[in-house]
This record gives structure tokens, C-alpha cells and sequence, in this order.
């Protein structure tokens, strides 16, 4: 029993292997989504997704990969964290409100150097949606298709909303406060920061 969707129907029926082995599988996968976006809470949102797809599973598109799916329950699961935080919860946009507007966490995660640094400390002040398309994007590998069957989106809206938030993610470095050589380096090597970060989430 290799598949994904195979062993989430297995274990919906009561099979605790296959959870076990489908949670060691994807495990990395969502503990990076919430990683620079919940703080101390991401391992308890983990859990909290991987739970979530026992009730989610009629959802799962036919044409749709198993690593969409299992963004698009982490994206809600994250949502619903900060929703049920916070008074205004009814009023939450998150196209437009940022991981530091809503629960501020030390900006020094995983600063092994200071590109990496300043590029997770912008991605936090991008708003929510933007940062994890991004994060989808540079550290999950994944195409806009994907993205789109993750985060309910056309494929054509999600390529515009990773240009628009590369592009404000550029002007939040360029406008920070480290040094030029710093800001031009984080923003030359994205790509090369962002598979530190990804290496170095859970290790």
C-alpha cells in the first residue's frame, strides 16, 4: 500500500499503520508550512492537519496530488488558529494581514546567515496568503497548478499572485534596514536562502 490517498482511506477506516506511515511521509512537508508562521504552535498544528484529513477526505479532488490536499487542510488549520485567537476573528483578511500583524514571534529563526534571516523575517511581514504561496512555491518546489489545487485558486491567479509577492517581498527586503550588499545578496540568491531554510526546518 504505497499511495497517498490509498493509505488516508485505510486509516479512515481504522488502519493506525497506515496514518503512521502516511504522517512519516509527510511530516516535513507541514511542519515547513507552519514553521515561520505559527512559532511555538507549529507542532501542534501539525498534528491538528494530519487529524484534519480523516474528516476532510471526500474533498480531495480525483486530478489532484495528495501534497495540494494536504497544503490546502494545513492552510485552514492555520487560519483557524488565528482566527480563534483573536476577538475580531470574523474580520480576518488574509490577503492582506501578515504573520507579525497577528502573533509576533522572534525574527532570528534559523539565522545561520543573515540572508536567511532578513528573508524570513519579509516573508512574515507579507501578507498570510502571499507568504505561503511563496513558501509553496520556493520551498515545497511546487508548480502553480499545484498551488492553485491547494489553495482553491486558477492556476492563472495563483502565477500572478506569486509575481505580485516576490515582487513585495523584493521591496520589503530592499527597504529594510541591513546592509546593501546583504538585501542585493538575499534577493539575487532567493532561491539558495530558501532551500537553507527548508533544509534546516526539523533537523
Amino acid at each position: 500500500m504505497d499511495g497517498d490517498h490509498d493509505l488516508l482511506r485505510a486509516w479512515q477506516a481504522g488502519d493506525d499503520r497506515a496514518g503512521e506511515q502516511l504522517f512519516r511521509r509527510h511530516y516535513q512537508l507541514i511542519l515547513r508550512f507552519f514553521h515561520n508562521k505559527a512559532g511555538t504552535s507549529a507542532h501542534d498544528l501539525v498534528q491538528r492537519t494530519f487529524l484534519a484529513c480523516l474528516e476532510a477526505r471526500d474533498r480531495i479532488r480525483g486530478d489532484a496530488s495528495f501534497r495540494a490536499f494536504l497544503c490546502g487542510v494545513a492552510r485552514n488549520v492555520l487560519f483557524d488558529h488565528y482566527r480563534l485567537a483573536r476577538r475580531d476573528r470574523d474580520h480576518l483578511d488574509f490577503g492582506s494581514v501578515s504573520v507579525e500583524d497577528l502573533r509576533p514571534t522572534p525574527g532570528t529563526l534559523l539565522a545561520h546567515a543573515r540572508e536567511v534571516d532578513l528573508l524570513l523575517r519579509a516573508l512574515r511581514t507579507l501578507p498570510l496568503e502571499g507568504q505561503i504561496i511563496l513558501e509553496m512555491y520556493y520551498w515545497e518546489g511546487m508548480r502553480a497548478h499545484e498551488i492553485g489545487d491547494a489553495l482553491e485558486m486558477p492556476e492563472p491567479t495563483v502565477r500572478t499572485k506569486i509575481r505580485r509577492a516576490r515582487l513585495r517581498l523584493e521591496q520589503i527586503i530592499q527597504a529594510s534596514t541591513a546592509p546593501p550588499a546583504i538585501r542585493e545578496s538575499t534577493i539575487e540568491g532567493l532561491a539558495t536562502w530558501a532551500q537553507r531554510i527548508r533544509d534546516g526546518i526539523g533537523t
